[in-house]
């Protein structure tokens, strides 16, 4: 059996996100840990405090959040 290295369908809240460079965090609903997201994961526009779904991808630091939508 093999494994994927993305974990899909997540719900939460944007933490932070600094559009000037391009990065910020999100808090998971379900579990309160934070992710990492990088313009590159955005599919929608996002600021602080949007509630949005996204997925989670293995990155070189921990998982960071990816296909990152407003909910």
């Amino acid at each position: 059996m093999q494994l994927t290295n993305i974990i899909t369908m997540n719900n939460g809240t944007v933490k932070f996100f600094n559009d000037e460079k391009g990065f910020g965090f999100i808090k998971d609903a379900n579990s309160s840990k934070e992710y990492f997201v990088h313009s590159n994961g955005l599919k929608d526009m996002i600021s602080e405090n949007d509630e949005v779904t996204f997925d989670l991808e293995e990155g070189r630091k921990g998982l960071n959040a990816v296909n990152v939508k407003l909910a």
